[in-house]
């Protein structure tokens, strides 16, 4: 059995309790909040204790640690958890600053604590499985690889404001993907953006519709675009492209029922947004860190994939504002 103690009773850190009541083998223990009326209504919706977070990582009846707290505070609780001896799953990204990341690598490492940085999409049952039959060679050796990410709405711009920007941000999912199913890392990013959805985005110097392509060594070629706006749900979609032929993982439908009539075939929309996309992914990964630490096993995703996302982001944000391509760093 893992006792886990979350940090940070917003939407995300919801989930991850919720996942938590469905693993036979994990128990959330305690929870805590810099608003107290966040982290009450946690506690009592999942049946926790609510606690101070320097409590929670001193508790000798917690073993693991959620970080589900806003990005600007990642830096600190992964600290503060490593000092307290804990196994942690954090959020992506883990801070916004590369080389605060490096930072907090060398400190879980000194601390010989376990961690996992949260690229979800990894466990969806989808993409996991596309990613598992390239590996294994059906379509011989990778050529190409197209992600689409469209949200149907943008997030508040009081959220842009502090987000690190659309690459670092929404992006940094896909850029992993890239990583993931690429089965090597760029070197090469080229990225485009604009505002053509909410005028209130520039003004915080985002944008809300992008483009990047990617390059690796040896030649392979990665294109993701994304978008804050989708009139038709949560598109999500994902393809590869090989020697020996193709494979796509298209986006998840609110239901299967296909109508056909005098005006054609029509389809349901797709799901609504990432959190309904993606439950299935929120629990797998969860599991994953659970068997992970009961297993003496290496969580994966950990901090050096949270690093290399992260590199390739910074990257991105780079050549948009350069408008020129950018040598990701090794």
């Amino acid at each position: 059995m893992v006792r886990f103690g979350i940090l940070g009773c917003g939407r995300i850190g919801q989930v991850h309790a919720g996942s938590l009541q469905r693993i036979a083998n994990a128990k959330l223990v305690a929870v805590a909040d810099a608003s107290p009326e966040a982290a009450r209504a946690c506690g009592e919706r999942f049946g926790a204790e609510v606690r101070e977070a320097s409590s929670i990582v001193s508790a000798a009846d917690i073993d693991a640690v959620i970080i589900a707290t806003s990005t600007d505070t990642h830096y600190d609780m992964i600290h503060l958890v490593a000092g307290g001896r804990k196994a942690i799953f954090c959020e992506k990204p883990i801070d916004l600053s590369s080389e605060r990341v490096r930072i907090c690598i060398k400190t879980v490492e000194d601390a010989g604590v376990p961690f996992m940085t949260a690229f979800n999409q990894r466990f969806d049952p989808h993409f996991g499985a596309l990613q598992r039959r390239v590996a294994e060679g059906e379509i011989g050796d990778v050529e190409t690889v197209s992600i689409v990410s469209r949200d149907p709405a943008p997030p508040p711009v009081s959220y842009l404001k502090s987000s690190g920007g659309l690459f670092r941000d929404m992006m940094i999912h896909d850029l992993d993907m890239a990583r993931f199913v690429l089965g090597e890392e760029p070197t090469r990013v080229f990225a485009v953006g604009s505002t053509l959805v909410d005028p209130a985005i520039e003004q915080v110097g985002d944008v809300d519709t992008a483009a990047v392509i990617l390059t690796t060594g040896s030649g392979k070629i990665c294109q993701i675009t994304n978008s804050r706006r989708a009139t038709y749900g949560y598109d999500k979609r994902l393809e590869v492209h090989g020697s020996k032929g193709m494979l796509r993982a298209a986006n998840v439908l609110e239901n299967s029922v296909e109508s056909a009539t005098s005006k054609g075939f029509t389809l349901a929309k797709a799901e609504a947004f990432f959190l309904e996309r993606f439950g299935a992914a929120y629990l797998a990964e969860l599991q994953s860190f659970v068997d992970a630490i009961l297993n003496g096993r290496k969580p994966r995703p950990d901090a050096q994939d949270g690093l290399r996302a992260q590199l390739v982001a910074d990257a991105a944000t780079q050549s948009r504002m350069e408008g020129r391509p950018i040598e990701i760093p090794a």
